[in-house]
């Protein structure tokens, strides 16, 4: 990463409670660099509090080009967004705005597609498949819909907030009627199974999923980028599973993330 720091750098901001965790500053800069764009994401440490008035500050700060949202902004997000896009309004969240020559904020959320296309570029497709996800929250809702748009024959959700799940199945099955209902932790009978929760990122975490069920055929997927191997797909290798762990996820996004932040189409 080559970053030449001068009045001209116009910033976006990747805002989450915690941050420590974030592997995306780095990477998003360079592409970014290698577009010919001066441009720096920093991470920002933004409790839910005060996310709302750090989302009005960013946008009178006129070299704040861009924001991105991470746990556990995406919901509150889609709020404070302007002109939201259909998936994203259909997923209840946003995780990624560009702010406009007018100065308002149009957002999207590419969680959905940055998993679904990790999972492809491990080989693996969701077409036709039963699928169970855990997690139903700003990234979940859009990994949901994407797996439905991609084509599995039903999706299971599971979420320990059962008013968020049942609000989740009833937008989805608007969309995809009798192809989405409520799972359990329990992932026997599935041949995909996602965690799209934190439940992992910390020491002691219990496990998502009951991971001594999983079985060779199926396919593990998680959205933790550290550790890099959580838990339970450590017991989904070492049961034979084939697995993305969260960087997939983070690697199939990154473009994704500065073509919305930037407003490239």
């Amino acid at each position: 990463m080559d970053v030449t720091l001068t009045g001209e750098t116009v910033l976006f901001p990747i805002a989450g409670d915690p941050i420590g965790q974030v592997k995306s500053p780095g990477l998003l800069t360079e592409i970014l660099v290698a577009r010919g764009i001066n441009g720096l994401v920093i991470p920002t440490h933004v409790t839910a509090a005060a996310y709302p008035a750090f989302v009005a500050a960013m946008k009178t700060t006129h070299n704040v080009r861009g924001l991105i949202a991470t746990v556990p902004h995406k919901q509150a997000t889609l709020a404070l967004c302007d002109q939201p896009s259909e998936r994203a309004q259909f997923a209840g969240s946003v995780n990624v705005m560009h702010k406009r020559e007018d100065g308002t904020w149009e957002g999207d959320n590419t969680d959905g597609q940055g998993y679904l296309n990790g999972v492809a570029a491990c080989g693996y497709e969701v077409a036709g498949k039963r699928a169970l996800l855990v997690g139903v929250g700003g990234a979940g809702a859009a990994i949901a819909y994407e797996i439905l748009a991609r084509g599995a024959a039903y999706l299971a959700i599971h979420d320990a907030d059962e008013a968020r799940r049942d609000a989740a199945i009833a937008r989805l099955d608007a969309r995809f009627a009798g192809q989405v209902g409520v799972g359990s932790s329990d992932p026997t009978g599935y041949d995909f199974i996602g965690n799209a929760t934190p439940v992992g990122m910390r020491e002691g975490d219990p496990l998502p999923i009951e991971a001594d069920k999983y079985q060779s055929h199926q396919f593990v997927a998680d959205c933790i980028t550290k550790p890099e191997i959580t838990p339970q797909l450590a017991i989904a290798q070492a049961k034979g599973c084939a697995t993305m762990p969260g960087l997939g996820m983070f690697n199939a996004q990154a473009d994704l993330l500065v073509n919305a932040m930037t407003g490239t189409p």
